[in-house]
């Protein structure tokens, strides 16, 4: 049986995963029920998987283990995790995270049959368009915060991905305003 892999990705509902202006985190809209279920999510046992660049971004932010940022950032930075990379060296100031080399999407294969755990990736948007081309991901997880970025939002989370057909699982509204939206994607078949 293979792991699960969930693609899990913050957006605003023009649908970019960041901004440049004046936001903050998580565009300022995170509330107190958004947290405790984040920290319940990365709770569990799982494996997360990120690209170099993420990791790169990940280390700076998350300088000195994490402290004063949410609980549940901190977990996910305890979390065993594999870095896909053709550039990064180990060891990596990260716990538990090992470096992997090689084509992506055959290195998220392996993992797949190979992990006793689930597979998550946060952020890492490059990776995760090559494993939707790919078939590789089981679960499109975003979370949507209730701003429209219009002008100050970078980071098209969907751009260059594949045209993909979505089965939604799950959704759910959390502190009243932000909504999960957790989604079954396949590849479009052209009619």
């Amino acid at each position: 049986m293979s792991a699960t892999y969930t693609f899990d990705i913050f957006s605003s509902l023009d649908g970019f995963g960041s901004h440049t202006g004046d936001w903050g985190g998580y565009w300022g809209k995170q509330g107190p029920e958004f947290l405790a279920h984040r920290l319940e999510q990365y709770g569990e046992d799982q494996r997360i998987v990120i690209g170099a660049n993420t990791h790169r971004v990940n280390t700076v932010l998350l300088a000195g283990g994490g402290e004063g940022f949410d609980p549940w950032v901190r977990r996910m930075r305890e979390l065993p995790t594999t870095v896909i990379s053709s550039t990064l060296q180990e060891p990596l100031d990260w716990p538990d995270a090992t470096v992997v080399s090689g084509d992506a999407v055959e290195v998220v294969r392996r993992l797949k049959e190979e992990s006793g755990v689930p597979l998550r990736s946060h952020g890492s948007l490059t990776l995760n368009r090559a494993l939707l081309a790919a078939g590789l991901v089981d679960r499109v997880q975003v979370t949507v915060f209730p701003v429209i970025t219009g002008q100050t939002g970078v980071d098209p989370i969907f751009g260059g991905a594949p045209d993909l057909d979505l089965e939604l699982l799950e959704a759910r509204t959390l502190d009243g305003n932000t909504q999960e939206l957790t989604y079954r994607p396949s590849l479009h078949v052209t009619r």
